[in-house]
């Protein structure tokens, strides 16, 4: 089987798009890894597909899977980087672009200079949504690992979040406590772990180790956590600049009870095929 592809990146979070609009989606867990694996197949974070909408409020269906294969919930930075690929490929000049995920819609639009503003839906701090095994949610979580105690925020942006702050981001424990984290009981569908240092009240630095993928350079989702659990935790304003390993993100809340909104860049790096 030939596909074509599109390799994209939104600030160094990298993906291999797949446009099945027009057929029928034909991809097995193992093609995935193959497709993602970076010395035997194209190489990416993340594998991202486009269907036809199920909801007639939708103008696409788009699907996120992971290095290891699984499917997600969320990625922020593929939703900009659907933007961009429709935009190149034909679909109309509107607006708003909504993107149906497996939770939610998405409403992407561009800005004037070429960047692409995200509505990313309202965050939830329920131990239910994220999902979190306790018995009553809290404002701080803890747990003991190989390193101490930590203390953590958790929510979820559509996918489950913890979120760790940090005085050094550089020197965050992040290889050995992100998958330690991860894999905890406490978290049964895993969790995408972020490291916040807080710069002042508009600025954090960030590094995020996902579920399925280890650190990446960003994280859109990670960051709008990250973010929210800043402003309802730690005093940080409602427009917040968010410095990763790949780039920058601008992420906003007006207040509690309203949407967070992702802007950032994103762009095609090269089209190409793949036997599978």
């Amino acid at each position: 089987m030939q596909l074509q592809f599109t390799k994209m990146h939104g600030i160094g979070n990298d993906f291999v798009l797949f446009d099945f609009r027009d057929r029928a989606f034909s991809l097995t867990r193992e093609q995935i890894i193959r497709i993602a694996d970076r010395r035997f197949g194209v190489g990416c974070d993340q594998v991202l597909v486009l269907e036809p909408p199920k909801q007639s409020t939708a103008d696409v269906y788009y699907r996120i899977f992971n290095a290891d294969g699984g499917e997600v919930e969320q990625c922020g930075n593929g939703a900009r980087c659907i933007a961009v690929y429709l935009r190149e490929h034909g679909f109309p000049d509107q607006p708003v672009i909504t993107a149906e995920t497996k939770k939610e819609l998405l409403q992407l639009t561009f800005t004037p200079d070429g960047e692409v503003r995200v509505n990313m839906g309202l965050p939830d701090f329920s131990p239910l949504a994220i999902p979190l095994a306790v018995e009553v949610g809290a404002d701080e979580y803890s747990l003991e690992t190989s390193l101490g105690k930590i203390v953590f925020n958790a929510l979820s942006m559509g996918n489950p979040h913890a979120v760790l702050l940090v005085d050094d981001v550089d020197q965050a424990r992040v290889s050995t406590l992100g998958p330690e984290i991860q894999q905890n009981a406490m978290f049964p569908e895993g969790v995408n772990v972020g490291f916040m240092q807080i710069m002042n009240a508009n600025a954090i630095r960030l590094r995020v180790y996902e579920r399925g993928a280890g650190e990446t350079l960003a994280c859109g989702s990670g960051a709008c956590a990250a973010v929210v659990a800043g402003q309802r935790y730690h005093g940080l304003s409602t427009s917040v600049d968010v410095s990763l390993k790949g780039g920058s993100l601008n992420i906003s809340r007006e207040s509690e009870g309203q949407a967070v909104w992702m802007t950032g860049p994103a762009e095609t790096v090269f089209t190409g095929e793949i036997s599978l």
